[in-house]
């Protein structure tokens, strides 16, 4: 393959529904859902992927019952746990894209301690889209914008770039989105990043995605031609 995606999101859809349709309860969805992520990033990386973007939950998601959401928070406490003691050991940079004010507070810490004791490494970038929302998060680079530069200078679209959650990425622009469980939208992840990103929708519920699944979205992707309007 000539061809491998630099970044590489994942909307992980259908953790719910492939519970339900097991007689399972939905949080043993989850639990599987986020087992799955560094496997995944193991793979990434193997295949040449430097950014690797995991889509955890919305700003949409907080409509869910208060038992779903405070079993999230606790499962992503949890596992962020796990995931920097596996980012320590395999050199791999956590970063968090989306709104830290509003989840709680133990769970805001870790984030930010996984992101300062994995700042240094570079071998890939995951990044945890949490408490994200596409709008949302234009709507918080223009306030940042407006609070720190309003009348000195007009926005362009690669200064506009420096105020997004992304700007710290070295792939900031996905070039391949796969999203699971057979849904065809977006839900406005990255609006402004994905303009000319490849989409790959997966029929199978996420808890059933499979490394092979991933390198074969990956080899979908190297077959393909991008024109950039070209």
């Amino acid at each position: 393959m000539q061809h491998i995606p630099k970044h590489v999101v994942i909307i992980p859809d259908g953790n719910r529904r492939w519970a339900r349709e097991k007689g399972l309860q939905s949080f043993q969805g989850h639990v599987r859902g986020f087992e799955l992520v560094m496997d995944l990033g193991d793979k990434a990386h193997e295949m040449g992927v430097k950014v690797l973007t995991i889509w955890a939950f919305s700003t949409e998601n907080w409509k869910r019952s208060k038992k779903e959401v405070n079993f999230l928070m606790s499962l992503f406490s949890k596992k962020i746990d796990e995931y920097l003691e596996k980012a320590l050991e395999k050199n791999i940079r956590i970063i968090h894209i989306g709104r830290k004010d509003r989840i709680p507070q133990v769970l805001r810490d870790k984030i930010v301690q996984a992101e300062q004791k994995t700042a240094r490494f570079s071998k890939l970038h995951l990044v945890i889209a949490l408490d994200y929302g596409g709008r949302d998060e234009v709507v918080r680079a223009f306030n940042r914008f407006k609070i720190k530069d309003s009348g000195f200078k007009n926005l362009d679209e690669e200064s506009f770039g420096s105020y997004l959650d992304t700007k710290d990425l070295p792939y900031s622009n996905p070039d391949l989105v796969i999203r699971t469980s057979g849904e065809f939208r977006t839900s406005g992840f990255m609006i402004w990043q994905t303009a000319y990103s490849e989409y790959i929708f997966v029929k199978k519920y996420f808890p059933d995605f499979s490394v092979e699944d991933f390198a074969e979205c990956i080899r979908e992707y190297s077959r393909r031609t991008r024109r950039f309007g070209k």
